[in-house]
């Protein structure tokens, strides 16, 4: 849901993209999927492609760390442009992080140590939800280099997709993806 909610236009709608994101620990995925990924999709310079292949945990380990990393960068350069610090509350990244520790925070005073299992636990499966449509969305798809150094424009066959109503309405139209 967080994934879909950030494609949208409207200010709220991003917000709780940024909210839900934050619920697993996961709020980079915000600036990494919409200003990266859509970018360099199906090419390697994104994290967020898996080669054709590469296992799943093989591609997370790639795709996580490089997905953060990523996200930052596209982060301080939006910042930078605008005179602003990395580390002002500006930053879409720190956002959604206040958040997590702020809710995590507050599940731990409210619950006890026992958040300790299940904040991890819960966290593991939002990024594995995430980094396993990531790998089936482009497994093995890549777009060709054009001789002046540019990737051709992205197309829908650089994206698997399944017309399927039962996969449309649990995947909040996800399987339709090269639509987004």
């Amino acid at each position: 849901t967080g994934r879909e909610l950030g494609h949208k236009k409207e200010a709220f709608d991003r917000w709780m993209a940024k909210l839900v994101l934050a619920v697993v620990g996961y709020g980079h995925f915000f600036i990494e999927h919409n200003k990266g990924h859509h970018r360099d999709v199906a090419t390697p310079d994104d994290p967020a492609t898996s080669r054709m292949g590469e296992n799943i945990y093989s591609f997370a380990t790639r795709e996580i760390p490089g997905a953060f990393k990523r996200a930052w960068e596209l982060e301080e350069v939006r910042l930078e442009r605008s005179g602003k610090s990395v580390w002002s509350l500006d930053n879409e990244i720190l956002q959604p992080l206040i958040i997590t520790v702020a809710l995590y925070s507050a599940l731990l005073s409210f619950f006890g140590p026992n958040m300790l299992i299940f904040l991890p636990i819960q966290m593991a499966f939002g990024w594995r939800q995430l980094t396993s449509a990531n790998y089936i969305e482009h497994y093995g798809l890549l777009r060709e280099k054009l001789p002046n150094g540019k990737y051709e424009h992205q197309k829908p066959y650089h994206s698997w997709n399944s017309n399927h109503i039962m996969s449309n309405l649990i995947l909040f139209h996800l399987q339709r993806h090269s639509d987004h």
